[in-house]
C-alpha cells in the first residue's frame, strides 16, 4: 500500500484548487501550515506497534487519514476541502475509487 507525501498534498490541495476554484476565497500559502500537523496526519495511518499496523487495510488507513485531516487541521483555511482531496488522492494512488449509483444519488438529493 502506498502512502502519500507532503509534496503530493501540496500539488493536489493547492495547485489544482487555484486552477479550478471559481470564487474568490483566499487559499493560504502552503508554507503557512501549522508545523508538523500535516506530517502527523500523513504518518499516523502507517504507524506500527509490535511490528503490526495500528490501522489495517486500505479502509482503516483511509478512515484515520480523513478523520485526522478534519480533527487536527493542518492549515489556516480549507481543511475540509483539503481532507476530501487528500482522501480521494489516497484512494486513487492505491488504485481504488468510490462508485456511486446515480439513481441512489438522485433519490438522496431529491
Amino acid at each position: 500500500m502506498e502512502d502519500i507525501s507532503i509534496q503530493e498534498i501540496k500539488y493536489v490541495a493547492f495547485v489544482l484548487a487555484k486552477k479550478f476554484l471559481e470564487y474568490n476565497e483566499p487559499i493560504p500559502q502552503f508554507d503557512t501550515r501549522f508545523p508538523n500537523s500535516l506530517e502527523s496526519c500523513l504518518a499516523t495511518p502507517f504507524q506500527k506497534f509490535d511490528k503490526k499496523y495500528l490501522y489495517s487495510g486500505l479502509i482503516g488507513k483511509a478512515s484515520i487519514l480523513f478523520y485526522l485531516m478534519i480533527k487536527n487541521p493542518p492549515f489556516q483555511n480549507g481543511n475540509k476541502r483539503i481532507a476530501v482531496a487528500t482522501l480521494l488522492f489516497f484512494l486513487y494512488k492505491n488504485e481504488k475509487w468510490l462508485k456511486v449509483d446515480s439513481q441512489i444519488f438522485y433519490n438522496f438529493a431529491v
